[in-house]
């Protein structure tokens, strides 16, 4: 998990190389789209296994990976106006849209701790931002979109693994984002010299690899016990925006981030222990 967790950080930093270098998210998306279908269905090929890429519900699958695009552009768009430390933080809240919308539409219960917890989260969010959060209020917008569209993928996966597995879920939305990406890449395509067509190649394998990891990681161990370590993001970011951007996060965008960590945490405890409670009979 770990590993997967900087594989992404790197993936991460490239894309806001990039992108800050005026190359249009979708660009990269379109490429970092097209090298994991290919490496999937490459993969599969080699293991004989091509039946486990293909959907059972191949309509409900083909929407979700197209208006999945959103979530991967607007946080690379978000990267734009944002150093990397407070996208990462801002993305975190997708743990509460999760809550909010398994509550709205997989009927599940919330009590009032997780309710709590979640109105935290968001106030930690504020606290990033304001007084003297170091990116524009459209990177902020930019992410939180990302994070809530993040949070109906994840959601509309769960719903799905009922019936799809999980490497088709994984190969259709990639289908479906690269299939939007290069339909609307004519209109944003710029040229790129070989050094960004090796960042963008850089970035593809980067987002395979760690894919591939934080995947294995959940098939090793219960997800209550590694999801806490998908927090080691932010300890990457400030990382990277120090040596690559020489940025340093104000004390504002700390104390926002320690309310989201904490507050992300108690919500996935709680999860943990409604789950543990309700299987004990």
């Amino acid at each position: 998990m770990l590993v997967g967790i900087a594989l992404l950080a790197g993936m991460d930093a490239s894309a806001k190389w990039m992108v800050v270098g005026n190359i249009h998210a979708l660009q990269l998306l379109a490429v970092r789209s097209v090298v994991i279908v290919i490496a999937l269905l490459a993969g599969y090929w080699l293991r004989n296994n091509l039946q486990q890429l293909r959907p059972q519900r191949p309509w409900i699958q083909a929407a979700r990976g197209t208006s999945g695009i959103i979530a991967p552009l607007t946080f690379f768009l978000g990267l734009k106006y944002l150093p990397l430390t407070d996208a990462v933080v801002v993305f975190f809240t997708s743990v509460f849209a999760v809550t909010i919308i398994s509550a709205l539409f997989l009927r599940e219960q919330v009590g009032w701790h997780r309710t709590a917890a979640v109105i935290i989260g968001y106030l930690g969010v504020v606290v990033a931002m304001a007084p003297s959060g170091t990116g524009s209020l459209p990177g902020y917008l930019l992410v939180l979109v990302s994070s809530v569209s993040y949070a109906i993928l994840f959601t509309s996966g769960r719903w799905l693994s009922e019936t799809e597995s999980v490497a088709s879920l994984v190969f259709s939305y990639n289908a479906g984002v690269g299939l939007v990406a290069c339909l609307l890449l004519p209109m944003f395509w710029t040229s790129m010299n070989a050094t960004e067509w090796m960042l963008v190649m850089l970035l593809s394998l980067l987002a395979v690899s760690g894919h591939f990891a934080i995947t294995y990681a959940f098939s090793l161990a219960e997800a209550s016990a590694i999801s806490p370590f998908e927090y080691s993001a932010i300890l990457w970011a400030l990382l990277l925006d120090y040596f690559l951007w020489d940025k340093v996060p104000p004390l504002a965008t700390l104390c926002g981030a320690a309310l989201i960590i904490l507050s992300g945490l108690y919500v996935l405890h709680r999860e943990s222990k409604n789950k543990t409670t309700s299987a004990d009979p």
